[in-house]
C-alpha cells in the first residue's frame, strides 16, 4: 500500500505548488539511499534468480533475436530467420535489444532474458524517481515496491516478449513529463517534453498502438499543470508530438520506402505493407477485431473478439478483475482508484501547478485510458498485456497515499488511507480465495492486518495517538501488498514458456485452464510461442520434446543434423512461424515460415516453387504450428496449396515424429 513516515513539511508563506522538501539530514539521505539500494537489489534478485530455467521462453521472439544477433538486416527488420523471409508480427525495438545482447555476449538464454530483467529493475527505479520528485523518498519506495511486487511484472520481466521494453519506455516517458511539469524554465521544459515524445516513439516501435495509449494522459497532465504560460505549453506539446512522429516514423518510413523484393515480408500484414501492420493488425485490429492481418494468433485460428474473449475474459468493466486478468494486475487496483479519487479531492484547492495533483492526473489518466481500452477491446488480448498498467497503479498508490498522509488530521485523509488498506485487504482475500488450496491462511492474515491498520490510522491521527497512525500505516501497507507479492514470488519461482504465460502458482486460473506454472499454466502451447524446453541444457537446446511442445514441431538430433547440413538458403520450410522458430533454434539455420504467424499470404505457391527450383529450400517439414497448418486449424489456401503440391511431387520420410520431404534436385 503506502507508507510515508516523515511529518508533513511546513507551509510556505505563499505556496504555488506542492514540492517535496529536500532533507537537510545527511543521515536521512544515507538512509534513503540504502532503502533504495535494498529495493532495487531485491527487485534484481526476484527477476534474475533462476532466470534461464525458462530456456528461450517464447521461441517465436527468441528465434528472431537469434537471427538479429547474426544478421544486421534481420536485426533491423525483426526477421524471424537470417535469410530474411518474413518478420515477426511486431515492430523490432525489443528485438534490437535482445539481438545486440546476443551479438555481444553470444546468443543464449541468459543473453536473451537478462536484458528483460534489467528493464524491470530500471522501471522500478524510474517509478521511484518520478514519485519521489513530487512527494517523498518513502512514497517513491512504496510505489517502486508496488511495481516490483506485481505478478504481471514478475512474469514479463523474466520473459522475452516485447512488453518489458514497452513498460520501461512508457515509464521513462512519464518520468520525463513529470520533470517537465517541475520545470519553470521554458526551454528546459521543452526538452523534457521532447524526450518524453522520443520515449513514446520507441514505445510505438515496440508494440505500436499500445505504446501510445498513455499519450492523452501525459498531454493532459502537462497542459493542465505545466508551469509556463498556456501558449508555451501548447507549443511544447507540439514539439512533443513531433518527437513522437520522428522517433517512431523513421523506421516505418524506411521500411515503406525499402524495395519489397529486397526485404522480408512484413509479418502480420495482408499485403506486405508496414502501414497495414500499423493501422490493421497492430492498430485498429487490436481494438475492434479482425480488421487487418490474420489475427489468428496462431491459436486455432481464433480471431477478433473470440480471441479476446478466450484469452482475457469477456469484454466489460469487470475484465481486469476476472479470473484470467485479476491475478496478473488487479490486486491493488481498488486501493489505487481510492487513492486517485481521495487524493484529487484532498488537493482540490491547490494551485493549478500543484505537482501532486498533476502527478495523479498523469498516473490516473494512464490507468483509466489503458484500462478502459483493455476492458472493451474486441481484438486479441492476453492477460499479460496488463503489465502496462502496473506503473500507473504504483504511481497512483505512491502519490495518492502521500497526498492523503499530508492531510491525515482531516477526515478525508484518515478515511482515504483506511479505505485504501481495506480495499487492498478485501480484494486480496477474494483473489487468494479463488485458489483456496494455496496457502489457505494467508488471505485471513492479510485481511486482519489491513483491518488493524485501518483502525489504527482512523484513531491515531492526532496528539498522543500519532504513533499509532504510523504503526497502522506500516501494518496496513505491508498486509495490503503481501497478497500481490506472494503471487509475484510464486510467478518468479516458476519457469515459463509458450505464447500465453500466466502469473501465479499452479491452479491460479482454474476455470479457463490457464493457470500458473506447471501443466497448462504458464506454458501454453497455443498462441505466440512454443512451450517449455526439457533437456539437459535448456538454454542451449530448448527444442527437444518437453511439456507443451507440439509433436509436430519437435526437433530430434537426427532432424537437427539434417538441417545443419542442408547447405541451402533455407534449410527447410514449414507451416507457421512457431514451428520454424523451433527448428531454427535447434539447428541455428534459417527456416522458411510459410504463412508467418497470422496466416500471411507468403509465399504464394508460384514463389515457393521458384524457391525450390532454384535450390534455395532443401526440406519441407509437414504439420507445422503457429500459423497455417493444413489440418484446418486456421490454415489458409496458400499454405494448403503448398503442402498439397509438395505431397504430390515428393516422397515423404519420417524422422522422429516429423514428416519430411527432400526437395533437392527438383527440376520442374
Amino acid at each position: 500500500m503506502t507508507a510515508v513516515l516523515h511529518p508533513a513539511p511546513p507551509q510556505r508563506p505563499a505556496p504555488t505548488a506542492h514540492r517535496a522538501e529536500p532533507s537537510p539530514s545527511w543521515f536521512r539521505t544515507r538512509r534513503t539511499g540504502l532503502a533504495l539500494t535494498i529495493l532495487l537489489a531485491a527487485t534484481a534478485v526476484l527477476y534474475l534468480w533462476n532466470l534461464t530455467a525458462s530456456g528461450y521462453a517464447n521461441t517465436f521472439y527468441a528465434a528472431a533475436a537469434q537471427a538479429g544477433s547474426q544478421n544486421w538486416k534481420a536485426w533491423f527488420f525483426g526477421s524471424l530467420d537470417t535469410s530474411n523471409f518474413i518478420t515477426v508480427d511486431k515492430p523490432p525495438a525489443s528485438l534490437w535489444v535482445m539481438g545486440l545482447s546476443g551479438r555481444i555476449f553470444g546468443f543464449s538464454s541468459a543473453s536473451l532474458l537478462v536484458p528483460q530483467a534489467l528493464m524491470g529493475v530500471g522501471s522500478v527505479a524510474l517509478v521511484y524517481a518520478a514519485v519521489k520528485r513530487v512527494a517523498t523518498p518513502a512514497a517513491g519506495l512504496v510505489a517502486g515496491a508496488v511495481l516490483a511486487a506485481t505478478p504481471a511484472a514478475a512474469l514479463m520481466f523474466k520473459f522475452d516478449n516485447p512488453d518489458a521494453l514497452l513498460v520501461l519506455l512508457m515509464t521513462l516517458a512519464g518520468y520525463f513529463v513529470i520533470r517537465a511539469m517541475c520545470t519553470a524554465v521554458g526551454r528546459r521544459a521543452a526538452v523534457w517534453v521532447a524526450l518524453a515524445g522520443v520515449a513514446l516513439g520507441f514505445a510505438f516501435l515496440t508494440k505500436m498502438l499500445q505504446g501510445l495509449m498513455v499519450l492523452p494522459a501525459f498531454g493532459a497532465a502537462y497542459l493542465i499543470a505545466g508551469q509556463v504560460r498556456l501558449r508555451t505549453r501548447l507549443f511544447h506539446l507540439v514539439i512533443g508530438a513531433a518527437s513522437v512522429v520522428i522517433s517512431a516514423g523513421w523506421w516505418v518510413l524506411a521500411v515503406w520506402l525499402w524495395p519489397a523484393d529486397s526485404r522480408p515480408y512484413i509479418g502480420g500484414s495482408t499485403n506486405n505493407s508496414v502501414m497495414d501492420l500499423v493501422l490493421g493488425y497492430n492498430g485498429l485490429g487490436r481494438l475492434f477485431g479482425n480488421t487487418g492481418g490474420g489475427m489468428s494468433g496462431g491459436s486455432g485460428g481464433m480471431a477478433g473478439g473470440s480471441a479476446g474473449s478466450s484469452f482475457g475474459g469477456s469484454a466489460g468493466l469487470d475484465r481486469l478483475f476476472g479470473s484470467e486478468m485479476g491475478i496478473q494486475i488487479a490486486w491493488l487496483i481498488p486501493a489505487a482508484l481510492i487513492a486517485l479519487v481521495f487524493g484529487l479531492l484532498a488537493r482540490g484547492r491547490a494551485p493549478r501547478t500543484d505537482l501532486l495533483r498533476a502527478s495523479l492526473i498523469l498516473w490516473g489518466g494512464w490507468f483509466l485510458a489503458t484500462g478502459l481500452i483493455f476492458s472493451y477491446m474486441s481484438g486479441t488480448i492476453h492477460p499479460y498485456y496488463t503489465v502496462a498498467l502496473a506503473p500507473a497503479v504504483a504511481g497512483m498508490i505512491g502519490v495518492g497515499g502521500y497526498a492523503l498522509w499530508l492531510v491525515r488530521a482531516r477526515w478525508i485523509g484518515r478515511c482515504g488511507l483506511a479505505a485504501m488498506m481495506l480495499a487492498a485487504g478485501i480484494w486480496s482475500w477474494v483473489l487468494l480465495h479463488r485458489n483456496a488450496e494455496w496457502l489457505p491462511m494467508l488471505k485471513w492474515i492479510l485481511l486482519a492486518g489491513t483491518v488493524v491498520g485501518a483502525i489504527l490510522v482512523l484513531v491515531g491521527a492526532k496528539g498522543r495517538f500519532r504513533k499509532l497512525a504510523v504503526a497502522g500505516l506500516i501494518i496496513g501497507s505491508l498486509a495490503g501488498i503481501t497478497g500481490s507479492a506472494s503471487y509475484a514470488i510464486a510467478t518468479a519461482a516458476t519457469a515459463h514458456g509458450g505464447s500465453i504465460p500466466t502469473a501465479g502458482p499452479t491452479g491460479a486460473v482454474s476455470d479457463s485452464g490457464m493457470g500458473g506454472g506447471g501443466g497448462m499454466g504458464g506454458d501454453q502451447g497455443q498462441g505466440d510461442g512454443e512451450a517449455l524446453p526439457n533437456s539437459d541444457d535448456a538454454s542451449r537446446n530448448p527444442m527437444a520434446s518437453g511439456p507443451g511442445t507440439s509433436s509436430g514441431s519437435e526437433s530430434t538430433s537426427e532432424l537437427t543434423a539434417m538441417l545443419v547440413n542442408a547447405g541451402t538458403t533455407w534449410s527447410a520450410a514449414t507451416n507457421g512461424s512457431q514451428s520454424a522458430a523451433t527448428y531454427e533454434l535447434a539447428s541455428d539455420t534459417a527456416v522458411m515460415a510459410i504463412g508467418g504467424w497470422s496466416s500471411d499470404p507468403a509465399p504464394t505457391l508460384d514463389q515457393f516453387i521458384e524457391y525450390v527450383t532454384d535450390g534455395e529450400v532443401h526440406y519441407y517439414i509437414a504439420s507445422g504450428q503457429g500459423g497455417s497448418p493444413k489440418d484446418g486449424q486456421g490454415g489458409d489456401s496458400t499454405s494448403n496449396a503448398i503442402q498439397e503440391w509438395v505431397e504430390a511431387n515428393f516422397t515423404s520420410t519420417t524422422v522422429g515424429n516429423s514428416t519430411i520431404y527432400d526437395l533437392s534436385g527438383y527440376v520442374g
